[in-house]
């Protein structure tokens, strides 16, 4: 049986931010664009409430799979691509 240990936790954290239809959006969006703001990311989904776009980008923030580039009051989103590599090869491939 695999350990508990902090790899298998993290692995555990990106693919259940993942498993939900909106965030796997969100992190394929990303790997195309880089650095987008929450608003330009809302309106490419365009069905996505604000601030539960805001909820999305936090969960795959706090997993690890995004980092953000802050910029006066405006937020910048990307991937990130060694965590992606790592656990989500799937969005690098397009």
């Amino acid at each position: 049986m695999v350990e508990d240990n902090a790899e298998v936790r993290q692995a555990v954290k990106v693919y259940k931010a993942l498993g939900e239809p909106t965030r796997l959006k969100i992190a394929l969006l990303l790997t195309e664009e880089q650095n987008l703001c929450c608003s330009a990311i809302g309106g490419k989904l365009e069905s996505v409430a604000g601030s539960t776009l805001s909820h999305h980008l936090k969960q795959l923030t706090d997993c690890g799979l995004l980092d953000l580039r802050k910029d006066g009051t405006y937020i910048y989103y990307s991937v990130n691509r060694e965590m992606a590599r790592k656990y989500a090869p799937y969005l690098l491939e397009s």
